[in-house]
């Protein structure tokens, strides 16, 4: 099994625990919220969209999930426990199945493992906090900002123009980030084009003002690894 790039080194050892490959089609759920969480996941390929549907209906999506990110990690532990979110794939890929018993009994017998899950659990819990208290203390407006910029460290590339979004994403996966209604996303779109802060050519946004967006939400300069949406 190859070991991707993003797992730290320590944690390429989950991978003597994989117990066999999934294939992920577009479209489908790897699992769904209120299933069963007998299985781990470490992403091989394509992308993997966590979220969580709230009471009134919305939907809210926490993580893109992409080569090298381990899902279902906040299961470990927790007898006859269910899945929090649903996984949907957003793009064709594969996925690594863990079974979460055999991981528990590794980890127990494994502390070196054990403490590096334990520091890459936090980080992704840092990254949950940081992504809350934008979409708490700066509204509707504040989270688009702040999923623009999440999203610019995931998957943006830097040109003489601006940050290219490498993902294309509709309105209302936009609008599934905070919490929001497609329409609230549309007209602060439209807003930032306008004033050309962004511009946005067949679903793919560029950013050109990074600046701007980070003043609006008071941005604390998190460190990278925490700022974004994997």
């Amino acid at each position: 099994m190859q070991l991707t790039k993003e797992l730290p080194v320590t944690l390429s050892h989950l991978f003597e625990t994989v117990h066999h490959t999934r294939k992920l089609k577009k479209g489908t759920f790897l699992f769904q919220e209120g299933m069963p969480a007998d299985e781990l996941y470490i992403v091989q390929n394509g992308i993997v969209q966590l979220s969580k549907i709230i009471p009134d209906g919305r939907e809210l999506t926490l993580r893109m999930c992409s080569s090298g990110d381990f899902l279902g990690e906040i299961n470990l532990f927790s007898p006859a426990s269910k899945y929090l979110l649903s996984g949907r794939v957003i793009e064709n890929g594969e996925v690594a199945v863990i079974m979460k018993s055999e991981l528990e009994e590794k980890l127990s017998l494994n502390l070196p493992l054990a403490f590096e899950l334990i520091q890459w659990m936090n980080q992704q819990y840092l990254k949950t906090q940081t992504k809350f208290r934008d979409l708490v203390l700066h509204g509707k407006k504040g989270a688009l900002y702040s999923t623009l910029i999440r999203i610019s460290n995931s998957y943006g590339i830097k040109t003489n123009k601006g940050i290219i979004i490498d993902l294309p994403l509709t309105n209302q996966e936009l609008a599934n980030f905070c919490g929001t209604s497609r329409e609230v996303v549309n007209r602060l779109l439209s807003e930032l084009r306008k004033s050309e802060i962004i511009s946005i050519d067949k679903g793919m946004i560029t950013i050109h003002d990074i600046h701007f967006l980070r003043r609006e939400i008071d941005c604390e300069d998190c460190p990278i690894e925490i700022c974004k949406v994997n």
